[in-house]
């Protein structure tokens, strides 16, 4: 793995989302029917259209900055449901107006949705996937629909609620996925102690977090603890392993890095994920880190 690996891995799979259009600090988005305006710190040029001019049915408007999570929504007009689906791939899915500006599902994340169900598909082997930080569970619906048997986790018991109401509209309630609620690190220990193995690990942890029982997460100082537990979890036969990394001041290369030292024997892809404007100009909205390392 060298700095020239670098890789730009675009979503562009949906019919129910669109970044309709970014700049000035802010994106103007559409999930299904509702379109919705929140800040993000990456887009840093000139949108398309004025930003007071865009149509939305949600502004999110942040508290002390634009870099801030917390904040509230307004609305234009008529305030949208609670939450509404959407689908992506046959998987179905509920959007909704989250706290912290969130919207129940991160679309960038479907260029790995994809890859990890072809690669599953194509083992023609059971495999046993670990999906830890699962969140609202596509990336384990992803997994399941692929015939994977999924161990889906994640410390906040609303978000595992919403996977579960995710898999339910998918038509995958009865899908071999276990649903945990806990602290990723003690999860992970216990695994290690009983001897678990896994064919695929997908871990998307937050820069800073707690666990059910007010356990601490921090990113610099327990990822890559986590890694070193990866390496120990994984099967005589791994298929893979996906990391995806948010808000933290780290390159592409010091995450893929980080994944190589601790997972020795094997190739990694790393880069950015990112999420195509649906302008006529050629505008990609960058998101997030991501090292992918196999075999």
């Amino acid at each position: 793995m060298s700095a020239s690996d670098f890789h730009l891995l675009t979503s562009d799979d949906w019919t129910d989302y669109q970044l309709l259009d970014s700049g000035d600090l802010r994106k103007l988005e559409r999930f299904g029917k509702v379109r919705v305006n929140r800040p993000d710190p990456q887009a840093f040029w000139k949108p398309a259209t004025p930003v007071a001019s865009w149509r939305a049915d949600a502004i999110f408007a942040s508290g002390k900055d634009e870099d801030d999570d917390r904040g509230a929504w307004t609305f234009t007009g008529k305030q949208p449901p609670d939450d509404w689906p959407i689908a992506w791939n046959g998987l179905k899915l509920n959007a909704r107006l989250a706290a912290f500006r969130h919207m129940g599902v991160f679309p960038e994340h479907s260029v790995h949705w994809r890859w990890a169900m072809e690669k599953v598909g194509a083992a023609s082997r059971p495999i046993k996937a670990l999906n830890l930080f699962g969140y609202t569970g596509m990336m384990s619906l992803a997994l399941a629909k692929a015939g994977a048997d999924v161990v889906h986790l994640d410390a906040s018991p609303r978000s595992i609620a919403q996977a579960r109401e995710n898999a339910a509209l998918s038509g995958l309630d009865a899908a071999p996925i276990r649903w945990i609620t806990d602290d990723a690190m003690k999860f992970v220990e216990r695994e290690l102690r009983r001897g678990s193995k896994y064919d695929v690990i997908v871990l998307d942890p937050p820069k800073f977090g707690r666990g059910p029982k007010n356990e601490t997460w921090r990113f610099e100082s327990d990822f890559p603890k986590l890694l070193d537990h990866v390496r120990t979890l994984l099967s005589d036969q791994p298929l893979y392993v996906i990391a995806t990394v948010y808000a933290v001041r780290l390159s592409y290369a010091a995450v893929a890095q980080a994944v190589a030292s601790a997972i020795p024997g094997g190739e990694v892809v790393s880069g950015e994920m990112a999420i195509r404007e649906s302008s006529s100009r050629d505008i990609i909205l960058p998101t997030g880190l991501f090292a992918r390392w196999t075999p």
